[in-house]
């Protein structure tokens, strides 16, 4: 989970995952929506998918991104457990 937090702490990749969040698109769509180079977002795209956030697949010549939506759920799976602890005080406090 340490790539899966690293990937999420940088303001430029919550911005790919939200608009993968609207619609799988390819690395050239998501760089129309940045002032940056086309190998930045790149390295970006590559931090997201060693952290599992994003899967590839290659369609013609263009490689199109999605959200996997499965990391999603095993971290809000995650942080739930922190809301179902008691907080350690007995009922008589």
């Amino acid at each position: 989970m340490q790539h899966t937090f690293k990937a999420l702490s940088d303001p430029t990749r919550r911005k790919i995952l939200d608009l993968l969040k609207q619609q799988d698109l390819t690395a050239g769509e998501i760089s129309d929506h940045f002032n940056m180079t086309k190998p930045s977002i790149s390295q970006h795209l590559k931090i997201l998918k060693h952290a599992d956030l994003v899967h590839d697949e290659k369609k013609g010549q263009f490689v199109v991104y999605s959200l996997n939506t499965t990391v999603f759920q095993e971290i809000v799976s995650w942080a739930l457990n922190f809301t179902d602890k008691t907080t350690g005080r007995s009922e008589e406090d």
